[in-house]
């Protein structure tokens, strides 16, 4: 069952890789669809069909593992693919309209209705549990993320698309799935898996850890408003949020590299160079948060969509899905060959570059940029083969067994 999921998850990776890879080429060649339709289709399913799949797949095989409840979450994933294909088949064609926003809210309901699932019925041997208070506190980052998207309807008959709460509803949105729902439910899962290997934090180390993180995911909203320039205590609040979550992985890995090394080093090679891979993708993520603080980098930052575009893509592209393909291998959900992961790198490396130096040029008026398109267009090809060659090697994937 599971690996069905997975495999459900991989072809939404399919799906943004190939959309992303047509947003690439628009400036290269005439493509007859909607530009703007396109994207709002390809960060959906991105946001909501391949990481929400995997993730409620990772922590439904972690917690709820159970033939008691099986059928009853097989009936909320399926409805929630309802809605996730109603989106892929409607925000093509409409954009924002009708029968998007109406499988959108039925997306949330349905996620809803996951979260409630996982709080009754997770055993209360595992509510003990470390990993099971992280994935409590993104679940409910979750819900509070989508309050974003039920302030936008409010938003758009009153003030319009063009208020600045309009934009700040769609930042409030990302900043706490992003940060919060991902990146905490992530922290989760490697602290299972540690559990698992018979390492767990010092009750202490984890109190601190956890206040740090939750506090700085609540702080670091702040730089999402930041372009609006406000008043300097947003700049403060922003600066405080980003501060404390470098405390919080610092506290995170200290304690790994002195106490828990032994049972890292035990873990499959493939999860161990995934795994280190993300932690300097997350330090380089800290490190921008706290400068993306200071006025004078936010400014260059927020008018700037390259910048912006190369950031999101850092945090999705690199730090939660890879971090998603070494967990579903781990767990033998995900049949992934160290060829097609290096080739997934090669392509996020080369396409990252490409896009910084893109936005790096542009501000500084050095040159033309123009010929940035092709080679953008041209790496994330390599991406695209990525996806294509881990999913076709999915459908090969023997059952999983619990680690």
């Amino acid at each position: 069952m599971l690996k069905k999921h997975t495999t459900i998850a991989m072809i939404y990776f399919f799906i943004i890789a190939l959309s992303g890879l047509i947003l690439r080429a628009f400036p290269v060649f005439y493509i007859p669809v909607n530009y703007k339709f396109l994207v709002h289709t390809h960060s959906h399913i991105a946001l909501l069909g391949w990481v929400y799949t995997a993730l409620i797949t990772l922590i439904y095989l972690i917690f709820l593992n159970s033939q008691k409840v099986s059928k009853k979450y097989q009936i909320i994933f399926w409805s929630t693919q309802v809605t996730i294909l109603g989106m892929l088949f409607s925000f093509p064609f409409t954009g924002y309209a009708l029968f998007s926003i109406i499988f959108s809210t039925l997306f949330l309901l349905a996620s809803y209705w996951f979260v409630l699932f996982f709080f009754k019925n997770t055993p209360a041997s595992k509510k003990k549990s470390h990993s099971y208070k992280l994935i409590r506190a993104s679940l409910w980052y979750m819900v509070i993320s989508s309050i974003g998207p039920w302030a936008l309807g409010i938003i758009m008959n009153t003030a319009g698309s063009g208020s600045p709460w309009y934009k700040n509803a769609i930042y409030f949105f990302l900043h706490f799935q992003y940060n919060g729902w991902f990146i905490v439910a992530l922290c989760g899962i490697l602290l299972y898996i540690f559990e698992k290997r018979s390492f767990i934090l010092p009750e202490k180390t984890f109190r601190q850890f956890y206040y740090l993180l939750n506090t700085g995911v609540i702080f670091t909203f702040f730089l999402s408003i930041l372009w609006m320039k406000p008043n300097a205590v947003f700049y403060l609040l922003a600066l405080t949020g980003g501060i404390l979550q470098l405390f919080a992985f610092g506290l995170l890995f200290r304690e790994i590299l002195s106490k828990g090394l032994v049972a890292f080093r035990k873990l499959p090679p493939l999860v161990i160079f995934s795994l280190r891979t993300v932690l300097i993708l997350l330090v380089f993520k800290l490190i921008a948060q706290v400068l993306g603080a200071f006025p004078v980098i936010s400014k260059t930052v927020f008018t700037n969509l390259d910048l912006v575009i190369s950031y999101i893509h850092w945090v999705f592209l690199g730090i939660v899905s890879l971090s998603l393909f070494g967990f579903l291998f781990y767990f033998d959900l995900l049949k992934l060959k160290s060829i097609f992961l290096y080739i997934y790198l090669a392509g996020f490396f080369l396409t990252e570059a490409l896009i910084f130096s893109r936005g790096i040029v542009s501000i500084s008026g050095m040159g033309d940029i123009s010929y940035f398109s092709i080679m953008i267009a041209l790496s994330s090809i390599i991406i695209f083969i990525a996806i294509t060659g881990i999913l076709i090697n999915q459908f090969f994937t023997k059952n999983y067994k619990l680690k």
